[in-house]
């Protein structure tokens, strides 16, 4: 009895022992801190790393994470300047740098972050309206930054930075704002599409514009270069006529050759005879009739000159035949013998 009594108390001992030691020697993750307290008063702060305390004396309080924390808040109401309700979501970045301040000036930490983040977050937004809160996040994140990081200080935090996740007003300012912004993109849509149709008929009529331009420069050096061929057809014919000198019996002859056609035209019923013609005539007859020089060939042959008489006859008849077929073709056109009297400067033929 006495051997397992002492063997029941050297087992006692031995566990004692161990859980002594184990309670004597403590490891402190990286980035890592817990705070000592030694029979009831702060004692030191355990930093990463093996660490050695006095058991039943040191007491050692859960571990203070030393790293940058998020933290996100749910949504509070906010009244804007102007009487609107807005749910504000907000996102807290921070660190604890002194492990001992965040334990013992402050019971919760997190807590008063977030309380101080609401007033303060409801001191700057209501100094603003809903339109300007909408477009002044970077303001609003930086007074709300400036005020947490001055009262969490000597907490032992270091506001590294305030984010707001949203903004949502009431569900009625919703869709007064969607309505706006379709009014405004439909507005913004009218003016594109009547700019773009001004430009479209700027650029139509200065097209126009250079194709007439062009038109009309192409029509008046065709109607030129017409009028100087023109020019240069009626002086070749000119310089040509007077190049050759014609006697009168050539007109005659001319006039001889144009009177046919004259008298073969569907609308000629009525039309009249220059007295230029009845001479051109006579003087075709007299040119034919007269003798012509005699050669040497022809004094020798007497038979030349009843040749001559002979073509001079027959040209004389050609005229007269000639006339008569002009009378013949206006009587057959049904032209009064009145419209055949010759105006002035005519003859009747």
């Amino acid at each position: 009895m006495e051997a397992s009594a002492f063997l029941i108390a050297g087992a006692i001992v031995a566990l004692l022992a161990v859980f002594t030691v184990v309670r004597a020697v403590r490891i402190v993750p990286q980035a890592r801190a817990r705070n000592v307290e030694r029979l009831g008063r702060y004692h030191r702060t355990l930093k990463p790393g093996l660490s050695v305390v006095i058991p039943y004396i040191d007491r050692v309080y859960p571990v203070i994470d030393l790293r940058e924390q998020v933290v996100s808040f749910k949504p509070q109401p906010v009244i804007t300047e102007d009487n609107l309700v807005v749910e504000i979501d907000t996102v807290l970045y921070f660190q604890v740098t002194d492990p001992r301040a965040a334990f013992y000036e402050i019971a919760n930490f997190l807590q008063a972050v977030e309380q101080l983040t609401v007033t303060t977050l409801r001191n700057v937004v209501g100094s603003m309206d809903l339109e300007k809160t909408l477009t002044s996040r970077d303001t609003i994140n930086s007074q709300l930054r400036g005020v947490l990081d001055e009262a969490t200080g000597k907490w032992g935090l270091r506001v590294n930075r305030v984010e707001i996740k949203a903004i949502d007003p009431p569900q009625s300012i919703k869709d007064a704002m969607q309505k706006q912004m379709r009014a405004e993109r439909d507005k913004r849509a009218a003016i594109l599409g009547a700019e773009g149709q001004r430009q479209s008929q700027i650029l139509t009529a200065e097209g126009d514009k250079q194709a007439a331009v062009l038109r009309a420069e192409g029509n008046r050096t065709a109607e030129i270069l017409k009028a100087e061929g023109q020019s240069r057809a009626i002086d070749e014919v000119f310089q040509a006529v007077h190049r050759n000198d014609p006697d009168p019996k050539l007109l005659a002859y001319q006039y001889l050759q144009v009177l046919p056609q004259l008298a073969q035209g569907s609308g000629s019923t009525f039309w009249v005879i220059p007295s230029e013609v009845t001479s051109a005539l006579q003087g075709v007859s007299r040119a034919f009739t007269e003798a012509l020089p005699q050669s040497p060939a022809t004094r020798e042959s007497p038979s030349s000159e009843d040749g001559a008489a002979q073509a001079a006859n027959d040209t004389a008849q050609a005229a007269e035949a000639a006339a008569q077929a002009l009378a013949d073709a206006a009587r057959a056109n049904g032209v009064p013998t009145e419209a055949m009297r010759s105006a002035p400067g005519t003859e009747d033929r």
